[in-house]
Parts: C-alpha cells; sequence; structure tokens
C-alpha cells in the first residue's frame, strides 16, 4: 500500500470509530425515548448505586446482556453493513472496535466477571465533570442527576449538539443582582428549564411576590452571612454590578472594585468552601458576569479595570478546578447600568442558557465580533501565564 494509501486508511479508520460512538450516543437517545427500548436500557441503570458500585451480580449480568450486548451488536451490524456496502476498507477498523466492545460485554455476561468500564468504575468522584471527553464525573450526572440528558458516552458532542451537556431541571440557582434587567431575564429563563431560584438582591422590594423565587436580603459586605444558604446551593450565578461612568474620584474607585469585584470574588471564595463530598463536585457549579469590557472599551475606565481584574482573578480560580465555573461574557445590553445597549436581556439570558446547556465554560454573547476572537486568545495567554507562575491553592 502506498503512502497516500495508508493515509487514507487511517482517516478512514478515524472515521469508522467516530461513527460508532455517534450510533452510540444515537441508540442512547433512543432507549430514553422508544418505550420497548427503554425497558431494556432500564436493566443498565438498576444495575448501580450512587457511588457506581453494583447492585448485585444478577442484575449487571442482565444488564450487560439487555443493553451493552444488544448495543454493541447492533453496532456491529450496521458499520459492517456500511463498510461492506461503501467498499471502504478503512471503515472496517469502526467495525473491529465495535467488536471489542461486544467482546468485552459478552465475557461479563458469561463468566460474571465484574470489570465495568472507566465511566463506571465504583468510587468518589474526583474532578468536576470535563469539556469534551466523558469522564466518570459526567457520566455520573446521567444516572444520578437527570437520565434524561448527559447521554454521550466518550465525546460529548452529540450532548452538546442536543443541548444535554447540562441539565438545569431541578437545580438550586442562586443569583445576585437579581432585581436587575438581566438578573429578572434569567429569573425568568430558568424557571422556565425547572430550575429552582433564589435571589440575592440588595432590592428585595422589586422583586416582592414574584412568584417561583425565594428573595434573600443581601447587602455588600456581608457575604459571610450567605455561607449557609450557599451549602444548599447548586449554581451560583455572580451577576451584580455598579458603572459610575467618567468618574474618577477616590470614591468612585473604590464602589466600581468594592461593588464589581471584592464581592464576587468572596462569594466565590465560600461558594467553593461548600464543594464538599464526591456528589458537589458533579452538581455545583459558579457562573460569573464578568462583561465584554475584558478585552474591549466600555467608555467607562473603571467599569472596564473592576470588570478585567474580576475577569482575571476567575481565570485564575479556574485552575485549581474546584468545580465548574463559567464565564459570562456580556456585550451592550439595555439596562439601568446601560440605557443605550442594543440588546434586549430577555435575549441575553435566553442565549446565556441555550449555551450553558452545551456545556460552553467561556459564554460570549455579544453583537461584537472582535470579542468572538480576542477573548479566547487573552484567555488562552492569560491562563499559560498564571499556570506558570503561581502555585495551586491547598
Amino acid at each position: 500500500m502506498t503512502l497516500a494509501g495508508w493515509g487514507a486508511f487511517i482517516l478512514w479508520g478515524g472515521v469508522g470509530v467516530l461513527l460508532v460512538e455517534l450510533l452510540r450516543d444515537a441508540y442512547h437517545v433512543l432507549c430514553h425515548q422508544v418505550p420497548w427500548l427503554a425497558r431494556w436500557h432500564n436493566r443498565h441503570h438498576m444495575a448501580y448505586r450512587r457511588d457506581l458500585s453494583l447492585v448485585s451480580l444478577e442484575t449487571y449480568r442482565a444488564s450487560q446482556l439487555y443493553h451493552d450486548i444488544a448495543e454493541s451488536a447492533l453496532l456491529v451490524l450496521v458499520l459492517g453493513l456500511t463498510a461492506g456496502l461503501a467498499g471502504i476498507p478503512g471503515l472496517w477498523v469502526g467495525v473491529v472496535y465495535a467488536l471489542a466492545f461486544l467482546g468485552g460485554a459478552t465475557q461479563r455476561y458469561v463468566l460474571g466477571t465484574v470489570k465495568t468500564d472507566y465511566n463506571h468504575q465504583p468510587g468518589p468522584l474526583l474532578e468536576p465533570p470535563s469539556v469534551w471527553w466523558v469522564n466518570r464525573t459526567y457520566h455520573w450526572r446521567h444516572h444520578f442527576d437527570n437520565v434524561n440528558a448527559y447521554y454521550s458516552g466518550v465525546f460529548s458532542g452529540v450532548d452538546k449538539l442536543l443541548g444535554t451537556a447540562l441539565s438545569l431541571r431541578g437545580r438550586t440557582i442562586a443569583i445576585t443582582g437579581a432585581s436587575g434587567a438581566l438578573g429578572q431575564a434569567l429569573i425568568s429563563a430558568l424557571i422556565r428549564q425547572g430550575a429552582k431560584v433564589i435571589a440575592f438582591t440588595t432590592h428585595p422590594e422589586r422583586l416582592a411576590g414574584q412568584e417561583g423565587v425565594t428573595v434573600i436580603p443581601w447587602q455588600l459586605g456581608e457575604e459571610a452571612a450567605l455561607q449557609e444558604r450557599l451549602a444548599r446551593v447548586d449554581i451560583l450565578v455572580l451577576n451584580h454590578g455598579v458603572n459610575v461612568y467618567g468618574q474618577r474620584t477616590p470614591e468612585a474607585i473604590a464602589t466600581a472594585f468594592e461593588v464589581n469585584t471584592f464581592p464576587t470574588v468572596r462569594l466565590m471564595d465560600l461558594f467553593l468552601e461548600t464543594v464538599q463530598g464526591p456528589e458537589a463536585r458533579a452538581r455545583k457549579e459558579i457562573w460569573v458576569n464578568t462583561s465584554e469590557a475584558e478585552v474591549s472599551p466600555a467608555f467607562s475606565p473603571l467599569y472596564e479595570l473592576s470588570k478585567r481584574a474580576l475577569g482575571d482573578l476567575v481565570t485564575l480560580k479556574r485552575l485549581d478546578n474546584r468545580c465548574v465555573i463559567r464565564k459570562l461574557v456580556l456585550g451592550p445590553f439595555k439596562s439601568a447600568l446601560n440605557p443605550f445597549g442594543v440588546m434586549t436581556p430577555q435575549a441575553v439570558a435566553g442565549m446565556i442558557v441555550a449555551l450553558v446547556k452545551r456545556d460552553v465554560r467561556t459564554v460570549i454573547v455579544t453583537i461584537n465580533p472582535l470579542t468572538y476572537l480576542l477573548l479566547p486568545l487573552r484567555e488562552l495567554a492569560v491562563t499559560l501565564y498564571f499556570r506558570l507562575c503561581t502555585r495551586p491553592a491547598a
């Protein structure tokens, strides 16, 4: 075989493996939508306890027969027919890949061998859910957070496409700046997703009578008073802020940083202390509204400086990987802080929810195309600098 022939074989072999994973994830989705397939697939869910230990050997063997063997046999059949009809030798690599799944499942069923795949290994969850590669924590959420989400088996592409890479249903979500334009729009969007919303606000009177929201009064500088409440929160959305516009007095400088930067960092630290135990790593997250002022002018220098400092501190805290920390990098939307905004807060909130459900860790919503180019480059450079020049937190 020529060098070009080997190159084509390797390329199509990779396509074959990718097709196996896509078909496996598609079959998994169908198992939660088609009743008769669900009856077979439920044997798989019945085999594991919350720590992913086995309920019993008998239940585990039944799961191998009704789920793993059935799934793998279907993959071998479909890929074999595809490779044969297409006449592309490289696709047979996908068939061999699927046969490996079938062989392992058959061995576990016939011999009663308790040797599960990596995603079902028992024991504590040691890291947050990964982004592109499905790790144990990511898959644990499919079993014990929401069975109608987190379908992907190896690569999370199918979940990102379907919007099932993060489920908000039943999550307790606390949000600061809840009485503002974006805060209220986010509350409505999160409630529509089935979340339980807690509003931390310095203006509780503005949320009086709003259904489906627990309102908790909060004053700047008194973040420690929220610690007990934060222990029961799954997702903390840090959305408060102030704009002092063109001022540069000492009071304006203090206000910009004491509202936009320091309380957010204190709340992040308090929340990170609550990430205790394996399930907390799977369920707890922080979302921080940093603004596209990180990379572009907002024509308000103190707003830019305080938000840029916040963005850098969020990048720094991400390195310790205690839980998922998302940035919300938002362009100009109409609000009390920016009456000239061109986007509506409702549209921005809708885009935020759509993107986090696809597990986007740096959420950019703006009309400025340069932000989509500059922010990732800046984030990469700052992350590398911090990683090289700082030590992990204890």
